[in-house]
């Protein structure tokens, strides 16, 4: 029963900080160290990566509409913007395929709390510096967006094989960089997200030796289904955020989280 409410708890933060600019990654390793959870089932790549499907299945129930391309609904030149925008999404994941797929297990050897907790900080400092420059967005929708932009933004996803780095964050600051809205940043996002968490998961799943007991499998199939009320709750509570405010109080908050690290490891390591 221990388990099963860690990994309940596990599920929540997956939901949360998945999608919000904070690093998941930094959260699961400090959350995981206040449970003691080191060894065991809830630790491994296979469910830390796995519980992602439930986050990503949040996405495609929220914006399938928008994801359908055939949707009967929608006019040929809707269906065509449709395909457009998928286009774009996928050219964006080609430098994570490519180098993503390369670098991912050597950069597990940097997963550790003074690597997160530096990423977190800079990460944190680079949300404060693009929001003080207060620039007007050249892009406000996917369909205004260029393929080459697209690709940029998918460069600044690679970043986050980095630990602590935020798969959200980097491409969230990377497409603002390049001079879209806060709102299409965030959108993008998300739609990034589908084939290439997708595809991590399954990876992990797939190669991975590890053989799960009944009782594992429903570990995991709660977390996954706690990961993908709470990404309900937390995407459409960034989507309505970011419509009136800026991304300063995730730079201020990653910064705080990032010497909360260092201190906690410190401390108590």
């Amino acid at each position: 029963m221990l388990d099963f409410i860690k990994a309940i708890i596990l599920g929540i933060i997956e939901g949360i900080s998945e999608w919000l600019p904070i690093s998941s990654t930094g959260h699961m390793i400090l959350v995981n160290e206040l449970m003691k959870t080191q060894g065991s089932f809830l630790t491994t790549d296979v469910f830390l990566y796995v519980i992602q499907l439930g986050a990503i299945l949040a996405i495609v129930t929220l914006y399938f509409h928008k994801l359908n391309p055939f949707a009967p609904s929608k006019t040929k030149e809707e269906q065509r913007a449709t395909w457009s925008m998928w286009f774009k999404v996928v050219v964006a994941c080609v430098p994570a395929a490519v180098i993503g797929l390369v670098l991912n297990d050597f950069m597990d050897h940097f997963e550790n709390p003074w690597v997160v907790s530096a990423t977190l900080i800079l990460y944190g400092i680079a949300f404060l510096f693009i929001e003080r420059r207060n620039k007007t967005a050249i892009f406000v929708h996917t369909n205004d967006m260029t393929y080459k932009t697209a690709l940029l933004i998918g460069l600044f996803q690679v970043l986050s094989i980095v630990p602590g780095t935020s798969r959200s964050g980097a491409t969230i600051l990377g497409a603002m960089l390049l001079g879209c809205s806060r709102e299409l940043s965030a959108e993008f996002s998300f739609f990034l997200a589908i084939p290439v968490m997708f595809g991590v998961s399954l990876l992990k799943l797939v190669t991975n030796d590890y053989v799960m007991t009944g009782m594992e499998w429903g570990l995991l199939l709660v977390a996954m289904l706690v990961a993908y009320v709470v990404s309900m709750i937390s995407v459409r509570f960034l989507v309505d955020y970011v419509k009136r405010h800026d991304f300063k109080v995730f730079g201020w908050y990653r910064i705080v989280l990032g010497i909360v690290v260092i201190l906690f490891f410190s401390i108590f390591r």
